[in-house]
């Protein structure tokens, strides 16, 4: 047996304790928690004492050089993803990164180019994606089982009160770099493209409906993808029955998950067409019930920095997700068709998810009101 891997939490906040760390905990066999790091020095040292970590520092730099982890999980704000990735590479350790990863495609393929051959790399926390259902419908895409894949919805309507923008960081695109498209959404969509492969194009709108905040709150898009499929993407903050759903229909299935914020098998409903395979059908459903979770991605991260392979969810497989969402939001701003092809470096929303005009964006998603119904504005080009 490998000896542990020695990790590092940079990040004292909630999703820290919420999941990383118990994610950590549930493989104390493989994994030592050797340090944590946070700006806030008392911060580093109640969760230090709270979870028996041996050593806490507000320095990151400090603590690569002592410390000399082998994998660097970062929790802390959007913001605050690009520069303790790019500090944890150079150090030679391999990363694991919350989502969003960070705030641009640019920044996305900045810290690429840290990576090297065989490691370090960084992977992205998208575990919706490993869940045992999830990994049985992909190989089910993979070999035909199902056959082609022609219709999906992917929604995500969650509710976040007035309160929860009041944190500093939240609903800007400077900090955050959009609203429940990037910070929510992002699961639900990466799971989509997991399944469904790329996406080619799309038209989308987005508004703030009734949130104190900059970025959206609402967003939907028609997406067609390089499979031919077709998909509706919903997300939402403003929805107090929340669901986070994703249904799919094949030639011969119709494949449905409703959750909220994790899933077992018992989240997901598989339907044969009449014309299936029905003893076929029976094997669909997985015999392992894994839940989509921190946990079932740390597994595989380990098992990836074992072999000295690029893990799942990083790369050019964790920069989908990103692309997705800048095509959103220029489909949204210019209110026009987007093709994935447009996204490159010469285009705007390659360096921001507002494009060159933030302000203007966040005007631009606040509907006029007008005598019967509200209207979306739409930025004038020449």
């Amino acid at each position: 047996m490998p000896a542990p891997v020695r990790v590092a939490v940079v990040g004292a906040g909630g999703i820290a304790k919420a999941c990383h760390l118990p994610a950590l905990r549930s493989m104390a066999a493989a994994v030592e928690v050797v340090a944590v790091c946070d700006v806030d020095l008392e911060a580093a040292r109640r969760m230090a004492d709270d979870w028996t970590i041996p050593r806490y520092f507000t320095d990151l730099d400090q603590l690569l050089a002592d410390q000399t982890p082998d994998l660097v999980i970062v929790s802390t704000p959007p913001s605050v993803h690009r520069e303790p990735v790019i500090a944890a590479l150079n150090a030679g350790a391999w990363v694991w990164c919350e989502k969003p990863p960070v705030l641009s495609l640019a920044e996305y393929d900045e810290i690429a180019r840290h990576e090297r051959a065989g490691g370090p790399y960084v992977s992205y926390v998208f575990q919706h994606r490993f869940g045992s259902a999830a990994q049985r419908l992909r190989e089910l895409v993979a070999n035909g089982a199902l056959g082609r894949p022609l219709v999906a919805l992917c929604n995500t309507l969650w509710y976040r009160p007035p309160g929860y923008f009041e944190v500093p960081w939240r609903g800007r695109w400077d900090t955050e770099g959009g609203g429940p498209t990037m910070g929510h959404g992002i699961h639900q969509i990466d799971l989509l493209l997991s399944l469904l492969g790329d996406w080619t194009e799309m038209v989308a709108t987005a508004a703030t409906l009734d949130r104190e905040t900059e970025t959206e709150d609402v967003s939907f898009a028609i997406v067609k993808f390089a499979s031919g499929a077709i998909a509706s993407v919903t997300n939402s903050l403003l929805s107090p029955r929340e669901v986070s759903s994703l249904r799919f229909d094949f030639t011969h299935a119709t494949v449905e998950l409703e959750h909220v914020y994790g899933y077992h098998n018992a989240n997901w409903r598989w339907t044969p067409s009449a014309t299936a395979d029905v003893a076929e059908a029976s094997t669909w459903t997985p015999v392992e019930d894994e839940s989509g979770s921190h946990q079932a991605q740390l597994r595989r991260l380990l098992d990836s920095y074992h072999r000295g392979e690029r893990p799942a969810a990083s790369g050019a497989d964790g920069r989908r997700v990103l692309e997705f969402v800048a095509g959103l939001y220029q489909s949204a701003f210019e209110g026009r068709t987007v093709r994935r092809a447009d996204l490159d470096s010469s285009n705007p929303f390659y360096r921001s998810m507002a494009g060159e005009s933030p302000a203007e964006f966040a005007d631009l998603l606040k509907p006029t009101k007008g005598d019967d119904h509200a209207q979306l504005r739409r930025p004038v080009r020449s």
